[in-house]
């Protein structure tokens, strides 16, 4: 009965048009911003794309959190614009880490920023992270799962849901 729910809540933010348009756009906007952070989308001196092999699972966990980002925060501002009552401190918690994880800078070119920076912290922060890219990156996943269950959650039991 739960999942029914979550389909219901689900259906209801994705039948305007506006959060579709939403959810496409912000997904979008990271999928760009993370794989030119993974230097795989370059826009200097012209566009180009340039996947090697050793980038591909990489490259596939992006796109997973890319959409399952667009999907959250289209459900959560539905949730926001259409609540009865306020919503907790906690509401968009779930998609801000999911997104802090998947785009840790040690994952990316912003690591050797770090390191210099902070000198042999950062450069240990950036060994650590750069080894565990992968399993930072599905951890990201879990997260934005969990705000995803979260916001529908909140959508069945503050928002008016169509039973269609």
């Amino acid at each position: 009965m739960a999942s029914l729910e979550f389909v219901r809540a689900t259906r209801t933010v994705f039948s305007s048009k506006a959060y579709a348009g939403i959810a496409i756009g912000s997904a979008i906007l990271l999928w760009v911003f993370l794989n030119m952070f993974d230097q795989l989308l370059f826009f200097s001196p012209v566009p180009a794309f340039y996947l090697p092999s050793y980038a591909i699972p990489s490259f596939i966990i992006s796109n997973i959190t890319a959409g399952l980002f667009g999907l959250v925060i289209s459900m959560n501002i539905y949730a926001l614009r259409h609540a009865k009552a306020k919503p907790g401190a906690s509401f968009l918690s779930g998609s801000t880490l999911g997104i802090a994880s998947s785009a840790c800078v040690g994952c990316s070119s912003a690591g050797f920023f770090l390191a210099s920076t902070f000198g042999a912290a950062g450069a240990a922060t950036s060994a650590f992270v750069t080894n565990y890219e992968i399993p930072l990156r599905l951890a990201s996943i879990a997260l934005l799962i969990w705000a995803y269950y979260a916001v529908c959650r909140k959508l069945t039991s503050i928002c008016p849901i169509n039973s269609k």
